[in-house]
């Protein structure tokens, strides 16, 4: 049985603080605005102005020769892959990436192909671990096609990984003729708490694409970023799929306003981050991981009480948060203020003396 996306507790208040995810940012008024100036056209004929110029600027920051304009990050995802793989092929991932845990089977349903899970601490895994997932040859096995990283890790706490160690996976799948895939949902989070640039982040990568919606917080799109052939190539699943718009500049203003204006700001979703880390962790019984970007995952079992409990109280107060893993995540974005960050501690910390 397929279940309906679960309601909130009865008699909970409308949510004043948000902090289930960074997709649950609203346009600004500066941004709507942009959106209600953008010159459009018709995207997929290919005559959209905003789109072209949202499309040249995302390849030039993400160092690739060309990218595509989609709905959403996980159909960046699915066209990535069902471009760089061929029915019976395998992919290798961390065991908690985003293709595996939150897309639905659709990499097995529609391109066929089986994920490889790589454990490691922290959403990531090392050179070593990759090297020992190596297949002999021979007919027996699938053959592995395709490297895949998820930056940042968000079930492993918003993990920003480090360059080097991007760089030693991508040279252990050159060795073995393997094309490379990033998923850059929060791509952006981990340049600006790393200082690397994008296109040096990225530069091992085949393919690679960046969520508006998240921290950026555009209300819909995703760029899908590679070489001219890889996206000529997935020009024809965007079709299959349906991801081809009309006059989508409306919404790729949105997304170049967010490039203007949101990017340096995730400086201060991550301070939010780490203030509310250092709150929780002054709070008896709770075990907080120290947070590398805007995600703070933290563990309430030693208070005693469950942590689905301690979400459906802090619902019923106005707080919003979300469980992963067992864990309680809260994420910080452009609607979460420092004050909020506050008031959350205070109204937990009454929450558990109840």
């Amino acid at each position: 049985m397929v279940h309906a996306p679960a309601r909130p507790p009865a008699g909970a208040p409308p949510v004043r603080i948000n902090l289930y995810s960074d997709t649950q940012t609203r346009p600004t008024a500066a941004m709507k605005a942009a959106m209600m100036a953008a010159e459009v056209g018709d995207e997929q004929h290919g005559d959209d102005p905003t789109v072209h110029a949202l499309n040249d600027r995302m390849a030039a920051l993400l160092g690739k020769q060309a990218a595509m304009f989609l709905p959403s990050g996980t159909m960046c995802n699915v066209i990535a892959i069902l471009t760089h793989c061929r029915p019976g092929e395998e992919v290798l991932a961390h065991e908690t990436a985003h293709i595996l845990s939150s897309e639905g089977g659709t990499h097995a349903a529609l391109a066929g192909v089986q994920i490889n899970p790589l454990r490691g601490p922290r959403g990531m895994f090392d050179a070593d671990t990759l090297r020992a997932a190596i297949r002999g040859g021979g007919r027996y096995a699938p053959p592995q096609r395709l490297l895949e990283v998820e930056q940042t890790a968000n079930i492993g706490g918003g993990a920003v990984w480090p360059q080097a160690q991007l760089d030693s996976l991508v040279a252990v799948a050159r060795e073995q003729g393997w094309s490379t895939h990033m998923d850059g949902a929060r791509l952006m989070n981990a340049v600006v708490a790393s200082g690397i640039p994008a296109a040096e982040m990225t530069a091992g990568f085949d393919s690679v694409w960046l969520d508006f919606t998240k921290g950026l917080g555009a209300p819909l799109g995703a760029v899908l970023a590679g070489s001219e052939e890889f996206i000529g190539q997935a020009w024809r699943w965007k079709q299959r799929l349906g991801g081809s718009m009309r006059q989508a500049g409306i919404c790729a203003a949105a997304c170049l306003h967010a490039l203007d204006h949101h990017v340096d700001r995730l400086a201060e979703d991550h301070a939010n981050a780490k203030a509310l880390a250092r709150g929780l962790r002054q709070i008896d019984g709770i075990a907080v991981e120290e947070p590398d970007t805007n995600l703070v995952f933290f563990d309430v079992a030693g208070t005693g009480r469950g942590a689905g409990a301690v979400v459906d109280a802090l619902r019923l107060e106005g707080i919003q948060l979300s469980m992963l893993g067992g864990r309680i995540r809260a994420c910080l974005h452009l609607d979460v203020t420092a004050a909020m960050v506050e008031e959350t501690l205070q109204v937990l910390r009454a929450t558990l003396a109840r």
